[in-house]
């Protein structure tokens, strides 16, 4: 235990054979259970993972692969029947320094957060060793996660090293985050539909000689179609169905008049090419919409910033509290 919670670490593993003995030796003896999802691997991942002798792990392989964000869910499953409190992914390539655990775990067992995640962002040297188009890959994608998720205090989002409690947990609808790539991203949209506060942690990351197997040409597209669906998801769900909030006027207002002026603009142009003199109030026409529709759209967005769930709303465990 630690803090009075019971700590579950959640391993998806594929193709770590050479890497997964060494996440399982290297946990630390506060955490009571160690779930370890072979996501089909093709190599001896389970085969490698029986070898242990820790009583804490349970192994769990599926027969069909299901990607690193399904294997997450099943893991995440599983440790919440065990009675675990709070969930840590670790990955199975030993990339996650579990002596960092416990910056993760404080922020969750008497923080007030519901979630925190790893940050290694949080310095120039931070994320010293890292390809520099990684960088700048993480740097945009931080933004769009931003924007889509409305957690707008969080950064590098494809950082797996997380801690949840599950109680939170037991609120997402797991069926529906989504099973690769983008589970991280997509769960950040969940969560703040739920309004669970959550943080970044300063991690630096650990790099090795693994391989990704990531294909940029599929993650992309899939990436911007989650982020673009679980962006309106949010709006709808936190903003119009369960209360109709300004920020759901301002920005569907916003979009409204910055369409019309779009449309009014290029008429004019095409007016314009003609030889026909615009008149001030034709400029106007256009000119108005796009003002006020773009003024709209950022105040909008500057209250989707003030309503991050970024305050600490959750009481520390309790050591007399009842299984």
């Amino acid at each position: 235990m630690y803090k009075n919670a019971v700590i579950a670490a959640v391993v998806p593993a594929y193709k770590e054979e050479k890497m997964i003995s060494k996440v399982i030796q290297t946990m630390p003896d506060y955490v009571d259970h160690i779930v370890i999802v072979d996501d089909c691997s093709p190599d001896a991942t389970s085969e490698a993972v029986g070898t242990s002798d820790d009583p804490r792990v349970t192994l769990i392989r599926h027969e069909v692969n299901q990607g690193v964000g399904g294997a997450i869910i099943t893991a995440h499953r599983a440790a919440m029947d065990l009675g675990a409190d709070i969930n840590v992914v670790m990955a199975g390539d030993a990339q996650m320094n579990p002596d960092y655990l416990p910056s993760l775990l404080d922020k969750v067992t008497d923080g007030g957060f519901g979630f925190a995640k790893a940050n290694r962002f949080y310095a120039p040297e931070s994320f010293r060793g890292m390809p520099g188009y990684r960088v700048f890959g993480n740097i945009v994608l931080s933004f769009f996660t931003k924007l889509a998720s409305g957690y707008w205090n969080l950064f590098d989002p494809q950082n797996g090293y997380t801690a949840i409690r599950t109680e939170v947990l037991a609120r997402v609808p797991l069926d529906r985050v989504a099973k690769r790539y983008s589970f991280e991203n997509d769960l950040l949209i969940h969560l703040n539909i739920l309004q669970v506060p959550a943080t970044d942690v300063p991690i630096p990351a650990v790099y090795g000689d693994e391989v990704s197997s990531i294909r940029l040409s599929k993650v992309i597209p899939e990436l911007l179609h989650r982020l673009t669906v679980g962006y309106w998801s949010r709006i709808w769900y936190r903003y119009v169905l369960w209360s109709f909030s300004p920020i759901a006027l301002l920005l569907f207002m916003g979009l409204a008049l910055f369409v019309l002026g779009v449309g009014v603009s290029i008429w004019v142009m095409f007016q314009i090419a003609g030889s026909v003199v615009a008149t001030a109030a034709t400029v106007m026409l256009a000119a108005l919409p796009l003002m006020i529709g773009t003024q709209m759209l950022i105040s909008a967005l500057q209250l989707d910033i003030q309503a991050t769930p970024s305050t600490p709303t959750f009481a520390p465990f309790q050591s007399n509290r009842s299984d």
